[in-house]
């Protein structure tokens, strides 16, 4: 009865692209051109934050760490995500951070648990980068939270989407450098003293969209850290190259 429904389903309303909605043979799937565009992190990156290298020669020292987690080794343990944050991840995360597109949540978490699957098999709690109240109202929906809810539901691991909250309402963060953004987020997080039992002596893992310098996942891991968790490990669905790292 479930293929059968599936099949009407079909003839009523034919199976259409995630990112350019041109027809496609499964729900839920890419087309050919789509799914080309985007652009899948594969080795090497930075073993510490997953930054793309350029080559496998920026890999070659220091454990094979970018020179930022080198000179400062971030709070959380490691940081992975699916896809470099190119016109090809724009095509699915922009409508669904901003267009409603709630559906793709999933599979969007379904290529965080491929990229993060050794994050994933340590983490007792998954827990999302928080979205300040007033943001929520304009938005109705906090993106991290349905991502983390559907890492969580793949991977059988509890999710609590309300245990970071963010303090103030901080200003976009893309053309500002690493940092100005450290800056920001400064001390923009927080949670209740009453749930740090929930991650006292626990591995956590932070979810969020994407992840440019690192730094909201920085402050995050810093509160968590405070809180007793054992350690925080990161896993977003997009991560922006550095620049410095290009031609290095």
């Amino acid at each position: 009865m479930r293929r059968a429904g599936g099949g009407l389903l079909d003839v009523l309303l034919p199976p259409r692209c995630l990112g350019c909605e041109a027809e496609v043979a499964q729900q839920g799937t890419l087309c050919p051109s789509c799914f080309g565009g985007l652009s899948v992190i594969t080795a090497p990156f930075c073993t510490r934050c997953g930054v793309p290298f350029a080559h496998a020669a920026q890999a070659g020292t220091e454990a094979g760490t970018c020179p930022r987690c080198r000179n400062r080794p971030p709070a959380f343990r490691q940081a992975r995500a699916a896809l470099r944050y190119d016109e090809g991840a724009k095509r699915l995360i922009l409508p669904f951070k901003h267009g409603d597109r709630t559906h793709l949540a999933l599979p969007l978490a379904r290529q965080m648990a491929r990229a993060g699957a050794g994050l994933l098999a340590r983490a007792e709690l998954v827990v999302p980068v928080p979205a300040h109240w007033r943001r929520l109202i304009g938005r109705r929906y906090d993106q991290a939270a349905l991502l983390a809810q559907a890492v969580g539901r793949i991977a059988g691991r509890p999710v609590v989407p309300d245990l970071l909250r963010r303090t103030r309402r901080t200003p976009p963060l893309g053309q500002k450098g690493a940092a100005e953004r450290a800056a920001t987020v400064d001390g923009a997080f927080a949670m209740g003293r009453h749930d740090r039992q929930l991650v006292t002596g626990r591995q956590v893992l932070l979810v969020d969209d994407v992840m440019t310098s690192g730094a909201t996942a920085e402050a995050c891991a810093q509160v968590l850290l405070a809180a007793g968790a054992a350690a925080v490990d990161v896993l977003a669905v997009a991560r922006v190259p550095d620049p410095r790292l290009r031609d290095g």
